[in-house]
């Protein structure tokens, strides 16, 4: 819990104070409410299952409880004056603090925290939560102003030569998606059931999609061709104005990239970060598809010899090595630069460096079953509106990079640190 702790304070550090009440996001909260929601969820989930503690501001409690994720051009509205002071805030926050970590201190993992579940699963809830804003605060201060930001310390950056793109020939076989109940193991309620997909042969892109080449797609007009793209993702497109990555800027007539706290020249090398409907677009440009999540799941983890890894390279746990994740690095990095992270088929940066989009509409497995004290995580969303995306980003915690976990966002949503790679079959 201290670890991720660290990871979002550490954000709300780079935020200059007078922008702690901005929405840089419009379908997002306001900054402030981050900062209390992350102690409340906490608070909410641990305080009568786990801690038994008495409950000293309910206003508050209710008032950070819970994000949101608006669809059909739902907007909030609310208004700076409507939140509480910073001030007020963060006593909240070290109230809770300082009541879990007395009272956590006395708890074993192995406790009961009703309707069958172990007081450890839902510390991991807990942890995982807040892991999981450490990314999704990144994007949203991401469209923060520069000048709103105090940037850290550079950071090494890897290098890396420019790749030849490629197809890798994928021979039919078996996915294993999800999580088995019987392991043990923790997951989120989308993760179970664990089954078997057999998937027919393809190809698949060797490397993700770069700045390079969905430039070319820009450059082909691919923005002002209806015909790549759906009806729905065209309305969006045209409504909105969208024309461009929301990353990208053009000054001067040269290609730009704007980064957490610098604007750059556009690096070719780099995967591009765009939305669903984008990279559908350019998928059908292409003369291709997005994969499914069985046919990346396949890509990712499958061997000619029909066993599964636990992670593309092989067993080894994460590490620097071995790909752009696990909040080493605020950019990306080259798609080439960690060759020995590839899969047994050869494809490569997989796991970090960006989540993958794939055609798969996020769904229950079968035999799925909500938590009964999140019942909204995973439900709320089998609306057919989201859609499942795979891997991770430079941001993305070493424990979400199991191969069970499953993230989505809506089609439309540009913010997100997610590009995509192309299949044939």
């Amino acid at each position: 819990m201290a670890q991720a702790r660290a990871e979002t304070d550490k954000l709300f550090e780079f935020v200059r104070p007078d922008s702690l009440y901005a929405r840089p996001i419009p379908e997002r909260h306001r900054i402030v409410f981050y900062i209390g929601h992350l102690e409340a969820f906490d608070w909410n989930l641990l305080r009568e299952r786990v801690i038994n503690a008495q409950i000293f501001n309910p206003q508050f409690d209710r008032l950070f409880a819970f994000g949101i994720d608006p669809v059909d051009g739902g907007l909030p509205s609310d208004q700076p004056a409507d939140w509480p002071s910073i001030p007020e805030v963060q006593k909240y926050v070290r109230r809770i603090r300082e009541s879990l970590d007395e009272r956590l201190a006395a708890i074993s993992p192995s406790d009961s925290a009703g309707d069958g579940f172990s007081a450890s699963t839902l510390l991991n809830v807990a942890i995982e939560h807040r892991l999981m804003h450490a990314e999704t605060l990144a994007y949203m201060l991401h469209q923060l102003p520069l000048e709103a930001k105090i940037p850290p310390a550079s950071q090494s950056q890897a290098v890396a030569s420019r790749v030849n793109p490629a197809m890798i020939e994928i021979p039919a076989g078996r996915a294993t998606l999800g999580l088995s109940r019987a392991s043990g193991n923790f997951g989120w309620d989308n993760e179970f059931e664990e089954h078997s997909v057999e998937v027919p042969a393809f190809a698949i892109d060797k490397y993700k999609i770069t700045n390079r080449e969905y430039l070319e797609f820009l450059t082909s007009e691919g923005y002002e061709n209806e015909e790549y793209w759906t009806d729905a993702d065209w309305d969006w497109k045209t409504k909105q104005n969208i024309t461009h990555p929301v990353f990208w800027r053009r000054m001067n007539g040269d290609w730009f990239l704007r980064t957490m706290f610098h604007e750059i020249p556009l690096p070719p090398e780099w995967p591009v970060y765009v939305s669903h409907a984008e990279a559908s677009a350019y998928s059908r440009w292409a003369g291709k598809q997005l994969p499914t999540e069985a046919q990346w799941h396949r890509a990712a983890y499958g061997t000619q010899e029909g066993k599964e890894n636990p992670y593309p390279w092989g067993s080894a746990a994460p590490d620097e090595k071995l790909g752009n994740f696990d909040f080493e690095r605020w950019d990306p990095t080259p798609v080439g630069a960690f060759p020995q992270a590839q899969s047994a088929f050869g494809v490569a940066d997989l796991l970090g460096n960006g989540w993958e989009w794939t055609s798969s509409i996020f769904a229950p497995f079968a035999g799925f079953g909500p938590f009964p004290f999140y019942r909204g995580y995973s439900a709320d969303f089998f609306d057919g509106k989201h859609f499942v995306i795979k891997g991770g980003s430079p941001r993305t915690a070493a424990c979400m990079l199991r191969r069970s976990f499953r993230n989505w966002f809506q089609p439309h949503y540009q913010y997100i640190y997610a590009g995509f790679r192309c299949v044939s079959n």
